[in-house]
């Protein structure tokens, strides 16, 4: 009895991480372009970029472990018929628009490509497409609750 008398009582309640989900796709967003930076650069190197997540898995005896497991990433990036280089962005499953009809930054040759992404990470962070990911979560959010 005399344990929790010797422990300083408070009524406490935890913050979230971030309660803006604007805020919220602006990290989605920049944490996705940070690992396709990292894609691009591996590919520019000649090298192999294997990212690896934690998964939670049962095993031969039924109980929940977590498992290393390679991570699925597409690159963002394609290549048309010419071998000039383009970068789309996608979010909450919507192809991103930077303006009207305009879905692709040309970048030219896989070397410049780094530095595209450098930029629109900056124009993440300023709030500039803050608009359009709105609208794809919204999106998806509509479409999520039509599916259910």
């Amino acid at each position: 009895m005399s344990h929790l008398k010797a422990l300083k009582l408070t009524s406490a309640a935890p913050i979230r991480a971030s309660a803006d989900p604007v805020v919220r796709a602006r990290e989605k967003m920049i944490a996705a372009l940070a690992e396709q930076r990292q894609m691009a650069e591996a590919k520019i190197a000649g090298q192999h970029f294997a990212p690896t997540h934690m998964v939670r898995r049962k095993n031969a005896e039924g109980q929940r472990v977590e498992v290393e497991t390679l991570k699925r990433v597409r690159p963002a990036w394609f290549a048309d018929g010419s071998g000039k280089v383009f970068f789309g962005l996608r979010y909450a499953g919507k192809a991103i628009e930077f303006a009207k009809d305009k879905n692709a930054v040309e970048v030219g040759e896989l070397g410049a490509l780094p530095g595209v992404i450098d930029t629109l990470v900056e124009a993440i962070r300023a709030g500039e497409l803050d608009a359009q990911l709105t609208a794809a979560a919204v999106a998806r959010g509509q479409m999520l609750r039509k599916a259910g």
